[in-house]
């Protein structure tokens, strides 16, 4: 097993030292080899999301925050001879573009949106400044966030729990702690020892590549399996609890995450086994009333058929259906878990009082 690291949390986005780019930990490349990469341009940055460099929906909208930034000192000239108003313009079509890079997410169009409205206030000598600080204030919220989250969640688990967990949202899709991963890493601290099944999480394994990547690198005991897998682990009595992510969260508790989230959903259900999901408030969209509204982002078919095999596992002409997410229904779920606090039904009422707090 590999040694648990005295520093189990990884540095995955930061602002690159004179403001000219972002740097991250390039995900798509995990777990055989740890690279960060700087992003510079209005179209790396648009790929990083679009091509999963930097994915969970707190990192991007994290990510998307610099971003912001960058392409403001980008586009305003140091002489001061740009309109303030043609250079809104500029920054708002960036952000429009940003924001098409993945659609499911809520907290990409929320970060964006937070950094329009402070270059929409500031004062032109100011902006930048203003933008600066602001990206860095929803890097350090995250943080907080996630810690709170984590502290949260803890107290719905006991020690030698059993728990299954599906995609990835530790600290490589957040910071520092991360949401779903964040109880399990804040018990490892505290001396609280789980036992945690990880799905592979088809088609990108994003379970495989980073969930174990993490836990295995901070010392938690992990075991990786098949996502077809879960009922057989659920079955035996193997798990106590199903902690997930979540990337967009309905007024009515309806919740997007990674495709299969909803099949673990049901197998909980029947095993009669608590299923939480764990976000950020700024996950919570309450103009979206339902999981149906919920855009579904449609990926490649190709990562279905050729992504990490030598050979095609299907022939060419084979239709693939690729969604990235799935909507979990609400009534599938024990409890939606917040940094204001854990909300259970009816959602309606529980996850406005967490938005307003």
């Amino acid at each position: 097993m590999m040694e648990p690291r005295e520093n189990i949390y990884i540095e995955n986005i930061k602002l690159e030292s004179g403001g000219e780019g972002v740097v991250i930990l390039d995900q798509s490349l995990l777990p055989t080899e740890t690279k960060h990469i700087l992003i510079k341009t209005p179209e790396e940055m648009h790929e990083a999301i679009k091509y999963l460099r930097v994915r969970g929906a707190p990192a991007i909208g994290i990510f998307a925050a610099y971003c912001m930034y960058v392409r403001a000192k980008q586009a305003k000239p140091t002489d001061g001879t740009l309109p303030y108003e043609v250079f809104l313009r500029e920054l708002r079509d960036f952000g429009t573009y940003l924001k098409g890079s993945r659609p499911t997410a809520v907290n990409l169009s929320w970060a964006v949106n937070r950094m329009l409205a402070v270059a929409e206030e500031a004062v032109d000598a100011t902006c930048l400044s203003s933008l600066k600080r602001e990206a860095a204030s929803i890097h350090e919220e995250d943080m907080a966030m996630c810690k709170s989250i984590s502290q949260h969640g803890l107290e719905l688990l006991k020690d030698g729990d059993g728990i299954l967990t599906h995609c990835n949202a530790g600290p490589l899709a957040t910071s520092k702690y991360g949401t779903a991963l964040g109880p399990i890493l804040l018990g490892k601290e505290r001396g609280v020892k789980f036992k945690v099944f990880a799905d592979e999480t088809r088609p990108l394994l994003q379970g495989a590549r980073l969930t174990t990547y993490e836990l295995q690198r901070a010392g938690v005991d992990v075991t990786l399996i098949c996502d077809n897998m879960a009922s057989a682990v659920m079955k035996a009595g193997w798990v106590q609890a199903c902690l997930v992510g979540c990337d967009r969260i309905a007024a009515n508790g309806d919740t997007a995450n990674k495709i299969g989230t909803s099949g673990v959903a049901v197998l909980a259900k029947h095993y009669g086994i608590p299923f939480y999901v764990l976000g950020p408030t700024s996950t919570i969209d309450l103009s979206c009333p339902t999981g149906k509204e919920i855009p579904i982002e449609l990926r490649s078919q190709q990562e279905i058929k050729e992504k990490f095999y030598e050979k095609p596992s299907a022939l060419p002409e084979v239709k693939c259906y690729n969604p990235s997410f799935d909507v979990t229904d609400n009534e599938l779920i024990t409890a939606i878990i917040t940094e204001h606090g854990i909300c259970r039904p009816p959602f309606e009422v529980s996850l406005r009082e967490a938005k307003e707090e």
